[in-house]
């Protein structure tokens, strides 16, 4: 039986709602407009300084000001220092914010933007502030929330209780696509339902936080809430302070020490990893950020495999088990042998290895049953049912079209209802009533009698506002609170703050990152001074000493080799232009030096630019542009950035924050200006990338461990270089076979101008260049210096394959015995240039063959046996 009260009767078939409770009497937009029928915003007064032009809507509800325009309470003490800092100094704490998440690479994939991962993540440099006795009540809420979905969601993949009372109607469940019927039965990690639960919250103009939306299944946006909250303390250092704003460290330690907690076996050191879809997700970021912080290591889906229903990760030393995996992958990609068989995120066996117990996944698969809001109209009964208490929160009244008095409700006051999808999938956009055409609108009503337990009308409640800084002056906008709630090990605990979003322009219908809304802080304010937490325990009197090299997925080893490719084929591109560029710009103005048309044709025969149809300096200036900056174009600065950032974004997790910066900077300063660039202007340009690229490279391999992730980065550089030295001395031999202009401009490229003139006094010889370059085993740059450093990290990877394996040790043996036997004397101008093209084609191939052997054996594991 329903209880009375709870819900009305329908057919046999379907249970119903109970009736939808209201935000306020009249209609409200859930969105950032006021109602239609409310009447038109008046400017409430506005307090004096920095806030006096501050015009916010009459008939909303305003985080900084009351009804009489006056500051409340908890905002008067940063209004008073934003008035001492006064408008051109809080722009100025603005762009430090900025500076502080450009130079971090914080970024948010926007889906068809133009700046792809590349979009820095927007920070507005106002708080949102929350005084202490508001969020207190606001917590009990959000855990009595997270406590009752977590029991909704044992039920219906355990006994299914709800459905046979008939308090949920069949339909709520086994039409929504998120309902997997093969994770019935799963038993829960340490018996927690949700271990992470987001809510979406929305005031309403008489002040009262309303719960929109639940993220049950991978919550988003906790990492961005940390990032923006270091980023706006850095910024606003005393302010922070002087407000007692609540530490978020607290927060993400005991969800740290949880995790550890839920590991099936293995308890004293279990292996937690986060489980992310990959670089091109729109929240990549967030995921490394995250895995850092915590101290997990990122594994995509290809990292990991099940062996005997247990879940193992692919390292370069072999499988080590996980115990606890953190995922950040919905639902239905996680396993594509039991869920979606197309999904290239998961892991085949994935859902077994769960089902038998030995992983712990968090959240539990399947957890994405309960964010269809269509649920949102039953949890007051379901309250009082499971939890025997009413409901603390309320959410958005909500009406579901499965139940024909509600649907017929929703069809005839369409104009004063959000239409929604009840089981929502991609980027569905709901359906505002009143902006419909008729023609919109009836096809609308159609989909809804078709499918009815497909839609849900949701009241219309316009959002509060908050203050923004816009040019220079606060603007009120439409805000969207996310906050957290974490399960721990003695209940649960609400991050004392959350994600707050904007709407990017006064009066936007939707509140979206995805439609180019910004963020802000969230300050939760104490009584008083707050103690600095640090995610760092205080360590016990003994601990147990490791300096084991953390073990590298094969795929991160496979990305930092490509890395160190990539790194040293850039500085190698930069190095050519460099020499043109220098020439072009140097004491012979009018008459280009000889060296210069043979440095445009050396660029042509290396594939970097086109064959010379005009004067060498008026076409290497018409080309500079392109050379550097156009990404079509295979070999220009960009292109190879481009791949850079590529590997550098996948195991950004690997990296320092310093280094990160560096890396941050050397694309910054790689986006001056494309056109008409002076040459004087390219020069230093190319000096800067040097400069930033050897910094870069300087912080990465001094910084990392030197396990075998680092072995496999400094492989790549000196792969690459050695290739790359190889490919230059090919092309000269091609462009000049006498050697006559490009001696010198090849010790540039290779920066051995400073050796070779200290040791022999004159113009460079075809001997002495060949010996520095090739055979000096002091030269760092030098051919057999790589080959050597080569042979020395081959010896230190671990011996994985079948026995005999090892190819790689004998084509790097082979190169340097072929080295040891070079004769200078015998390599004379004219003839003799065949033979030392030849012997650097040799070298070629097998240093080709040693990339490929040391692709199958340690990536793409072609030789192992199953």
């Amino acid at each position: 039986m329903i209880p009375p009260g709870d819900a009305n009767t329908t057919n046999s078939a379907d249970a119903v709602a109970p009736k939808p409770h209201s935000c306020q009497a009249a209609n409200r937009v859930v969105s950032s407009q006021p109602s239609e029928k409310s009447p038109s915003p008046a400017a409430r007064p506005a307090p004096e300084g920095i806030a006096s032009r501050y015009l916010c809507g009459a008939d909303v509800h305003d985080e900084m000001l009351d009804e009489q325009g006056v500051a409340r309470p908890h905002w008067r003490a940063l209004v008073r220092s934003l008035d001492d800092l006064g408008p051109l100094e809080v722009q100025a704490r603005g762009e430090t914010a900025r500076r502080f998440l450009r130079e971090n690479g914080v970024t948010y994939n926007v889906y068809g933007d133009a700046q792809g991962f590349e979009r820095t993540w927007d920070l507005d440099p106002l708080p949102l502030l929350i005084p202490a006795d508001e969020w207190t009540a606001l917590q009990e809420g959000l855990i009595q929330r997270t406590r009752l979905l977590g029991q909704i969601l044992t039920d219906i993949y355990g006994g299914q209780q709800l459905l046979h009372e008939r308090r949920l109607p069949p339909s709520l469940i086994f039409a929504n696509p998120a309902f997997l019927r093969s994770c019935r039965g799963i038993r829960q990690a340490g018996d927690v339902p949700l271990f992470l639960h987001a809510v979406d919250l929305m005031r309403s103009p008489d002040g009262q936080w309303w719960a929109m939306a639940d993220r049950t299944q991978a919550p988003s946006g906790a990492g961005y809430a940390l990032v923006n909250r270091i980023a706006l303390s850095r910024a606003f250092p005393d302010e922070f302070r002087e407000c007692h704003v609540q530490r978020l460290a607290s927060f993400f330690q005991v969800g740290r020490d949880m995790l550890r907690s839920l590991a099936p076996a293995n308890r004293d050191n279990p292996n937690v990893v986060l489980l992310t879809p990959g670089p091109y997700n729109e929240t990549y970021f967030e995921h490394a950020y995250l895995a850092r912080y915590l101290g997990l290591p990122l594994v995509e889906g290809g990292d990991l495999t099940v062996r005997d229903r247990r879940v193992f990760i692919k390292t370069l030393e072999g499988l080590r088990p996980v115990d606890v995996i953190l995922r950040r992958v919905d639902d239905n990609f996680c396993d594509p042998l039991e869920l979606r068989a197309d999904s290239h995120l998961g892991v085949s066996g994935l859902v077994e290895a769960a089902r038998a117990g030995n992983v712990a996944i968090v959240n539990p698969l399947g957890s994405g049953v309960v964010e269809t809001p269509a649920l949102l109209a039953f949890l007051p009964g379901l309250c009082r049912h499971l939890l025997g208490e009413e409901l603390k929160l309320p959410s958005v009244a909500t009406w579901w079209c499965g139940q024909p008095s509600e649907r017929e409700h929703v069809a005839e006051h369409l104009d004063e209802f959000i239409v929604k999808r009840a089981f929502p999938t991609g980027s569905a956009e709901p359906f505002f009533g009143r902006r419909l055409d008729p023609e919109r609108r009836e096809t609308l009503l159609a989909e809804i009698r078709a499918s009815p337990h497909a839609f849900i009308g949701q009241e219309q409640v316009a959002l509060s506002t908050a203050p923004a800084w816009q040019d220079g002056q606060l603007v009120p906008r439409p805000l969207v609170l996310r906050v957290y709630v974490c399960a721990t090990t003695d209940g649960y605990r609400v991050m004392p703050g959350g994600l707050t979003r904007i709407a990017p322009l006064e009066g936007g219908p939707v509140v979206s990152t995805q439609s180019g809304g910004m963020s802000k802080d969230t300050w939760v304010l104490a009584d008083g001074p707050v103690s600095n937490v640090t995610l760092l325990k205080t360590p016990a009197p003994v601990i147990r000493l490791e300096r084991r090299a953390v073990e590298v997925p094969s795929r991160i080893a496979d990305h930092l080799y490509w890395l160190g490719r990539y790194s040293e084929r850039l500085d190698g591109t930069i190095r050519l232009l460099r020499a043109g560029v220098s020439r072009l710009a140097g004491e012979s103005v009018g008459v280009p030096p000889p060296e210069l048309a043979a440095l445009l044709q050396l660029l042509a025969e290396l594939g970097v630019s086109p064959k010379v149809e005009t004067g060498a300096g008026e076409n290497m200036e018409k080309q500079l542009p392109l050379l550097v900056h156009q990404a079509s174009r295979a070999g220009s600065i960009r292109e190879v950035l481009n791949r850079l950032r590529r590997s550098a974004f996948i195991v950004r997790d690997r990296f320092t924050a310093d280094t990160w910066r560096i890396f941050n900077k050397l694309q910054l300063d790689a986006r001056a200006r494309s056109r008409n660039v002076p040459v004087t202007e390219a020069l230093a340009l190319l000096n800067n990338l040097v400069l930033d690229l050897a910094a870069f490279n300087g912080m990465a391999m001094e910084n990392m461990t030197r396990g075998h992730g680092w072995l496999f980065l400094d492989i790549g550089r000196r792969l690459e270089r050695a290739l790359h030295l190889l490919g230059v001395l090919q092309a000269a031999l091609h462009v000049d076979p006498e050697s006559q202009w490009l001696l010198e401009p090849l010790l540039e490229i290779a920066d051995s101008v400073m050796t070779h003139r200290r040791r022999y006094h004159e113009r460079p010889q075809l001997s002495g260049v060949l010996d520095l370059l090739l055979l000096d085993e002091g030269n760092p740059r030098s051919l057999v210096f790589q080959i050597n450093t080569l042979a020395m990290h081959a010896a230190a990877l671990p011996n994985v394959g079948p026995a005999g394996s090892g190819r790689e040790k004998e084509l790097l043996s082979d190169a340097l015995a072929q080295i040891e036997a070079i004769d200078l004397a015998s390599f004379a101008i004219g003839p003799a240039a065949g033979a030392l093209s030849t012997l650097v084609a040799t070298l070629q191939n097998q240093l080709t063959d040693f990339s490929d052997a040391l692709t199958h054996r340690y990536f793409a594991h072609a030789d192992a046996r199953v």
